[in-house]
């Protein structure tokens, strides 16, 4: 219930009221405050009695009057002003339990915490929340709120969860959905498990729960090669993502006239694993799951194509680049990059673009997808290989906060063992071609 400021916002109500950093913010309103989301609330107020500690132990209780949007201009030691809650599930489609031994230590931490929903788009499995979390959310009316469905079949929940509480936890989903709350839904699909006339039945029941369910994804279970001990997964093939496909559009083309929107999602993987097209932009109803995988292909190729569009209207005569690039991906994405450079080169006289496919020998080679790649497995497979004058990598294959790989790996390390200068795009198409050619 104690927060330490660690920065106050110039020309901020704060600054002009002599608040410091290092100094405690003990309540508002004489209400203690546990987190983020409480200080959010109860600041939202016209009328605020702020109860500050400072460090010589003095209590300084102020009043505050402004208009309804403005904000103290505090910022905290801890951004979340609480610790984060971990995960109790030992879910038989977790990743975490199917790494190696050896990596930092952040990388096996499960978190579960549904604050972490709204401020960073985290799915919850509901299994970690209190009554007291429920009647939070309903109260400060947040939402969407992400959840990680999995199965709307109670039984099934407790075993994919391996926890006995797991399918009573679906009860505040209703909850949630009598309250106005809105969600976004991910299931995770196990081979055998969650599948077929499991999924008819799992979006049976989330239809129950409309219109306060904006979208949900499908995506594929995760399969790394460090699965001793585990539960026995299979992996998908590609007449299973043809038959997973079928399904959901088959529940897309009943859902949409009566909802207008498709609702239920398959992930960009499907598609490639079958060997299909991808839908066009309106079938994905504005991009809703995108951090699930779900259209960032389809993005990506239409920004490319209204920036490549772009390029020739602003440079009718032709354009041209005396350079030699190269781009490095996972296997998940490599044939669309390609395309893309081999257009760019059409456009841009004089412009060379090499574009390599990285295998995930790390996690194993089911593992396809670029934010899952380490530095060592770049660096090993581009070894010999015809660079050019910088080497460009997706932006996923670094952590939010900074230039590690996964394996720890820094961009520097990656520069002195390539001996080429290594850059990062952004996952945008027009980034794509402005980085290239800058």
């Amino acid at each position: 219930m104690r927060h330490t400021i660690a920065r106050v916002l110039d020309h901020s109500i704060a600054k002009e009221l002599q608040i410091e950093a290092g100094d405690v913010l003990l309540s508002i309103n004489k209400t203690p405050i546990s987190d983020i989301f409480d200080y959010q609330f109860l600041v939202q107020d016209e009328f605020l009695t702020v109860l500050i500690e400072k460090p010589s132990g003095e209590k300084w209780e102020l009043e505050i009057e402004k208009d309804e949007d403005d904000d103290l201009g505090i910022e905290f030691e801890n951004a979340f002003m609480d610790d984060y809650k971990s995960c109790h599930n030992k879910c038989i489609f977790c990743f975490i339990d199917q790494m190696p031994k050896g990596m930092r230590k952040s990388l096996y931490f499960k978190d579960d915490d549904s604050r972490l929903s709204f401020l960073r788009g985290n799915y919850v499995t509901l299994t970690n929340m209190s009554d007291e979390d429920v009647e939070r959310i309903i109260r400060y009316h947040l939402s969407p709120i992400n959840v990680s469905f999995q199965t709307m079949n109670p039984e099934l929940r407790c075993k994919m969860l391996n926890n006995r509480f797991a399918g009573e936890a679906l009860k505040k989903v209703q909850r949630f959905a009598d309250a106005g709350i809105v969600m976004n839904g991910q299931i995770v699909l196990c081979k055998g498990v969650n599948d077929g006339a499991e999924l008819d039945r799992s979006i049976s029941e989330i239809l129950k729960l409309m219109p306060n369910v904006e979208s949900v994804s499908v995506v594929p279970v995760g399969l790394s090669k460090y699965r001793d001990g585990l539960y026995p997964l299979e992996p998908f093939t590609k007449e299973d993502a043809c038959q997973v496909i079928d399904q959901i559009e088959h529940w897309q083309q009943k859902i949409y006239p009566q909802y207008g929107l498709h609702l239920i999602h398959a992930s960009d993987e499907w598609y490639i694993l079958a060997g299909r097209d991808l839908p066009q932009e309106e079938r994905y109803d504005g991009y809703l799951q995108l951090e699930n995988g779900v259209g960032m292909l389809r993005l990506l190729l239409d920004e490319f194509a209204d920036g490549l569009r772009e390029l020739k209207r602003s440079n009718p005569a032709g354009i041209t680049r005396a350079k030699t690039v190269s781009l490095a991906t996972a296997r998940l994405a490599f044939p669309y990059i390609r395309e893309m450079a081999q257009k760019l080169m059409e456009a841009v006289d004089g412009l060379t673009i090499h574009v390599y496919e990285i295998r995930n020998d790390f996690f194993g080679e089911m593992i396809t997808v670029s934010g899952l790649l380490t530095g060592q497995d770049i660096i090993t497979q581009l070894q010999g290989r015809e660079l050019g004058e910088t080497l460009f990598l997706p932006e996923n294959v670094l952590r939010a906060d900074g230039d590690l790989f996964l394996d720890d790996l820094t961009l520097s390390d990656m520069e002195n063992a390539l001996h080429c200068p290594v850059d990062i795009v952004k996952s945008s198409g027009i980034d794509f071609i402005e980085t290239i050619l800058r």
